[in-house]
């Protein structure tokens, strides 16, 4: 049977809740919530198991800091039997502006450390990941206080907008593959 890993990446802890470098988190959250599940703590990560149209999807936030996202990504591959193709990491990017999403089958860690990890634990920069995009406006020099920092409130109604939009690039990605989902959503710009 085709199962999947969703894993959204952040870091756990208070005091990093709701900032722009745990949408991950948040991502992974609505997603489970609509089927009605919750994340239990297990080895490396809180973890959920849904089924999305009758598809065995098992959800995972990392407990292991950004830094070490691939030992949790890793392990949930191993132990659930995932193919690599499979498996769907959900990432902050400061490259994209805050209106655009990007799922993509491979490519670098362009810079982002919970990728890096992925790809040093994996061996390989092939398997696919969705970047949402988070902007970039920030004075010079102040690039991790703004990817550590939470929303600006006037971002906040599109930032709940492409949480449910990309709640529905998942739904997209188990039931109609990744090329459909990435004709689907990577051109789109998502406003209010």
């Amino acid at each position: 049977m085709n199962k999947f890993l969703i894993a959204g990446l952040g870091n756990v802890g208070a005091e990093f809740a709701g900032t722009r470098h745990n949408i991950g988190f948040d991502i992974a959250n609505v997603f489970v919530h609509k089927y009605g599940a919750s994340f239990k703590s297990e080895r490396y990560a809180g973890v959920s198991k849904i089924k999305v149209k009758g598809k065995p999807v098992t959800c995972i936030v990392p407990t292991t800091y950004m830094n070490l996202s691939g030992h949790a990504v890793k392990y949930w591959l191993d132990k659930e039997g995932i193919a690599l193709s499979n498996l769907l990491v959900v990432v902050d990017d400061i490259a994209l502006p805050l209106n655009k999403v990007r799922l993509r089958p491979g490519g670098s860690d362009a810079g982002h450390n919970g990728l890096k990890s992925i790809q040093e634990v994996l061996g390989t920069i092939d398997y696919p990941r969705l970047r949402f995009g988070i902007g970039n406006h920030y004075p010079k020099g102040m690039q991790a206080d703004f990817v550590l920092g939470r929303w600006f409130e006037n971002e906040i109604p599109l930032v709940k907008l492409k949480i449910e939009k990309s709640v529905e690039l998942l739904e997209s990605f188990i039931y109609a593959g990744i090329e459909q989902t990435m004709n689907l959503y990577n051109k789109l710009e998502i406003t209010l």
